[in-house]
Order: C-alpha cells, then structure tokens, then sequence
C-alpha cells in the first residue's frame, strides 16, 4: 500500500486539480485491492475517499468498475467527486461517508437495515451492464471437482450437483443491479442509520434476488443457520419471490465454484467454501463435507 506522502507527484496533482491543496491526509486499510486509499481533505472542501491502482490490472478493471457501480446505485453508493488517469495510475475520489460495518450476528438491529438496503438495491434497473449470466458461462466446477479433487467432494453426488448448477446462468438472469461480492464491510452505517454500499468492483445485471442469496451465506458466517439466515431474506420481497428451483441452482452453482476456487488460495476461501456447502447441504440435502 502507498501512503499519500510517497505518491508520485503526478498523482498528487492530480487530486489538487480537482480539490485544492490537500491539507490534509489519513492513510485507510483497505486491503489489497487497490495501492491507495486515502481520506483526504482539501483547503476549501469536504473531506474525499480516494482509491488508486497503480498498473494495468484486474485490480485497476476492477476500480473501474466502480465508477459504474456508484453510478448506478445513486444515494446508495458514494458519489464519484472524481477520477483520472494519469502515468500508469488510476485514481477515483469517491465523497467521504462516515460509518461502521454491518452487524450480521442473530438479533443485531443492523439486520432490518441490511435487508432495507438489499430491497433497495434490487429495485434498480441495470440493463446496460454485463449479465451475471454471462459471467457464469463455467458450470463444471463439480465435474472439475469429481476429477481435480475427490478428496473434497467425498460423499456429494458431483454428476447431480454439476445438471443442477447448468442451470443457474439462465436463473440468475435478469436486469436489476447487482453488487455480487456483498458481505459486512461492505456496508457502512451512519450514527443516525443511513447506509452506503461500497467497493462495487464487481457490478453486474441480473435477477433481483441473487445479492440476498449471496448476503445468506455472509449471514451462516456470521452465526446463523441456514434456516435463519432463509428467514431473514425472505422478508425481502425479490427473494420471496425467487422460485425453490432457482434458488437450488445458485446454492449448487455457488458451492461448486468456490469450492474450486478454494483449491488454490487461503484460508478466506477456504472458509466460504465451507459456508456455501453447508448452504447447499441444506437446501439440497446433499451430504456434508
């Protein structure tokens, strides 16, 4: 991560183009997603959340991205102030909203206000951007499963698991907004309950119950029985309204693709692997792993 006293010069001009002289600056651990991420204010504005990538990559495709998506989620995502490109860097000032993550643990108050969100968010209409059913084109990951890693599948009934996640792509399609990487840090709730939605890197059209059947599994994650966490998205009416087919297919598809994701990355994916089984054993009734 570059802290703002070792941006390049470019960069910080850049940003006082566009907002004055910085007078002042507080590096944000953001992960890593991006090079940069900063809180920063200038001598005559309010205060700017600014990201920068620096170098041609998924990352800086996906900081991109996030234009797009805050610019479709208007009064859920953070206003773009700004971006530029400059040199090999991409920066984009977002306006600063203060707040706290989500509390997904059962009985938080923060439950009613994620789901409020995730109504919201489904309501809006987003044709233009690329289907998820496009992006799910891959349905084998169970056949890839069965062949790269019995081991982690024993039990299940891989040929049943991949008919059902062939499925998905044409389910899940549609044309509302979807964030598709939701999870608690995403949300950010102010002292008087207003909610943003962040880090939208990954915006997509499709169904509008998909982004709650994502937030169920955050929901197990966070201490709840798939039972529960069920319950809780069924108050939201897209999902209410989702079809018990549809909602097997995405469980499968979701195991399936981030158990093999799983094969070669850390302990994060390894434990949302281990979620979406649990969430797909339930709805499935396939065998635990």
């Amino acid at each position: 991560m570059t802290t703002w006293p070792e941006l390049p010069a470019a960069v910080v001009s850049a940003v006082e183009q566009r907002m004055g002289r910085v007078v002042g600056a507080v590096d944000v651990d953001r992960g890593d997603s991006s090079d940069l991420a900063v809180v920063v204010r200038g001598v005559s504005g309010e205060p700017v959340f600014v990201k920068g990538v620096r170098g041609v990559s998924r990352r800086m495709r996906w900081l991109r991205n996030e234009i797009t998506g805050s610019l479709h989620a208007s009064d859920i995502a953070p206003d773009v102030v700004f971006h530029a490109d400059m040199d090999d860097w991409l920066i984009i000032g977002f306006a600063y909203v203060p707040g706290r993550r989500a509390d997904l643990s059962p009985g938080s108050a923060d439950l009613p206000l994620v789901a409020g969100t995730l109504s919201r968010i489904s309501r809006i209409q987003a044709p233009d951007l690329r289907p998820l059913r496009d992006r799910w084109f891959a349905t084998d990951w169970w056949t890839r499963l069965a062949d790269e890693a019995p081991d982690h599948i024993r039990g299940w009934d891989a040929a049943e698991l991949a008919r059902v996640s062939a499925t998905a792509p044409a389910l899940v399609d549609g044309t509302s907004l979807l964030h598709t990487d939701l999870h608690a840090d995403q949300f950010l709730i102010s002292q008087d309950g207003q909610v943003h939605v962040v880090d939208w890197g990954f915006p997509g059209s499709g169904a509008p119950w998909v982004d709650t059947a994502f937030m169920t599994l955050r929901l197990v994650g966070a201490g709840h029985t798939p039972a529960e966490a069920e319950s809780w998205a069924r108050t939201i009416p897209s999902y209410a309204d989702a079809s018990p087919g549809a909602l097997a297919a995405f469980a499968a598809y979701v195991a399936g693709f981030w158990t093999h994701l799983s094969l070669s990355a850390g302990h994060g994916a390894r434990h949302r692997a281990r979620l979406a089984r649990a969430c797909a054993n339930w709805r499935l009734g396939s065998p635990p792993t």
